[in-house]
């Protein structure tokens, strides 16, 4: 099936008299007849549900529709994309490891990784997005785990080479991790290219409306765990904290991963999407096809637009051809790329703040990728727990207002921003 069609058709398809639209399984628990029967989905032995802490059939079902978008082998939901971010680098890196990351990333993802994950034990070397291979190979340790980067970073909007980074990763026998919220599998899809693990905040582009918290892990099913047994003892050694499983052994590569972030960490750290939120994701992802194309648009034309205004100093777009990953955007996403683009209000921060106030379309919100346009000052907001180093690494400048372009009309979001320029 060509995308549009999955996203209609994927991950649930309803026998004789069932319903069409994917059920909300709003439990907490599942019966069963006899404790054998239960024990064996406790023993990973037959398939089934026992605990929605764990697993859930609604839950399940949207995952199976990201991961065929994807081109995955399995895929789990969790109650948020920074859940989705936690889960896919602990699964396989712990105290005493190392992870390597793109330093072009959301600032909540940069602070998990730099305070809360190094409390933990995990350190993280960051690296700019546009090193050169030596550079990046020179990042890397004898005890590093995994790669990590964002294919379109939120709010720099730096395009990931993601060929560069996933054969640096493989040469040095780790998997890429790519969170792919801003471009999602309509405009790209990074297995293509090497990745080997795929993340999204579902709550941006793939829900679409602002109704419903998410995230979602997917991994390709290629890379191979086993040939490095040393370095990933969680998937290619006994779990006593499981009856001894063997994940690689059990559930192969495509299944391995997935297996062992569900039977371990959702069990211990619980952050599973409710399965209402799932249902209202489903309805997004019916139509992201659909409107992905209005978003890169309307970013296109507001980009075109801001390019050309007295009171911008410059715009980050990657659609644009005068834009520094212009290229690696042809190259990556030659359908389009997001609805949202980063610029400069002239005046510093306190221009930008003006402007933000005169907007009457857009919305000052924390939340991007919706179908309605809103618009955030970084700075103050998502990445203001960084310092001026760590803002300028991320690149994210005092003036800069990231704008989520919305499915409205272009010309209306053009004549807002217009006047709240000229009255800024």
């Amino acid at each position: 099936m060509q995308t549009g069609t999955k996203c209609v058709q994927s991950g649930y398809t309803p026998g004789n008299g069932e319903p069409r639209q994917i059920p909300i399984i709003q439990s907490t628990t599942f019966k069963y007849d006899t404790s054998e029967a239960m024990g064996k989905l406790f023993d990973l032995e037959a398939e089934g549900y026992f605990y929605t802490r764990l697993q859930n059939p609604t839950n399940d079902a949207v995952a199976a529709k990201i991961c065929a978008l994807e081109g995955g082998s399995a895929a789990m939901l969790t109650s948020s994309g920074q859940a989705a971010s936690f889960y896919s680098v602990f699964n396989i890196a712990s105290c005493g490891d190392h992870v390597v990351s793109s330093a072009s990333i959301y600032g909540g993802t940069y602070n998990l990784f730099a305070v809360t994950m190094k409390r933990m034990g995990v350190e993280f070397t960051f690296v700019s997005p546009d090193c050169s291979e030596e550079e990046l190979d020179a990042a890397f340790r004898p005890n590093t785990k995994a790669v990590f980067g964002e294919t379109i970073a939120n709010p720099a909007l730096t395009v990931l080479d993601l060929e560069k980074f996933a054969s640096a990763a493989h040469r040095h026998g780790v998997p890429l991790i790519v969170d792919n919220t801003f471009a999602t599998p309509i405009h790209c899809r990074p297995f293509e290219w090497g990745a080997d693990i795929v993340t999204h905040s579902t709550t941006k582009y793939m829900d679409g409306h602002g109704a419903g918290v998410g995230g979602c892990i997917v991994d390709s099913g290629k890379f191979d765990w086993t040939k490095h047994p040393e370095k990933f003892p969680g998937l290619c050694t006994p779990d006593e904290s499981y009856h001894g499983v063997t994940y690689t052994e059990r559930f192969g590569l495509g299944g391995a991963y997935i297996t062992k972030a569900t039977a371990q960490l959702m069990r211990d750290f619980g952050s599973i999407q409710s399965p209402q939120n799932a249902f209202l994701l489903n309805l997004g992802l019916e139509s992201l096809h659909v409107r992905m194309k209005r978003h890169a648009e309307n970013g296109q034309a507001i980009a075109e637009f801001l390019q050309s205004h007295p009171m911008v100093c410059w715009v980050r777009f990657p659609g644009l051809p005068g834009d520094p990953y212009h290229a690696l955007a042809q190259k990556y996403l030659p359908n389009g790329v997001c609805g949202v683009v980063s610029f400069g209000v002239k005046g510093g921060r306190p221009a930008a703040e003006s402007f933000m106030k005169r907007l009457k379309i857009a919305a000052i919100e924390t939340h991007v990728a919706d179908a309605r346009t809103c618009c955030l000052h970084p700075a103050s907001a998502t990445h203001r727990q960084m310092n001026d180093a760590e803002l300028a690494a991320a690149g994210v400048s005092p003036d800069l207002v990231r704008y989520s372009c919305g499915l409205e009309d272009a010309a209306d979001l053009i004549a807002d921003l217009d006047q709240a320029l000229r009255g800024a």
